[in-house]
């Protein structure tokens, strides 16, 4: 049934390589936005979830607070 509904919509194909090349856009400036990340930033942030719940204050490479109260 799907099939037969998206045969009459006219200009399907044009949708197709619009989603891909948005799909190749977002993973690429997602791909650039994690290698530019830097090595302490990348290590604290690996680190939070294996964390005690007490805070110890924000990463000495970082800069500002990380503490959402």
């Amino acid at each position: 049934m799907i099939k037969n509904v998206l045969t009459h919509v006219g200009g399907i194909g044009l949708y197709g390589i619009v989603s891909v090349c948005l799909f190749f856009t977002v993973f690429t400036v997602a791909l650039i936005f994690a290698l530019l990340k830097k090595r302490p930033f990348l290590n604290h942030m690996s680190a939070l979830p294996l964390a005690d719940d007490t805070y110890s204050g924000p990463c000495p490479q970082l800069k500002g607070d990380l503490r959402h109260e």
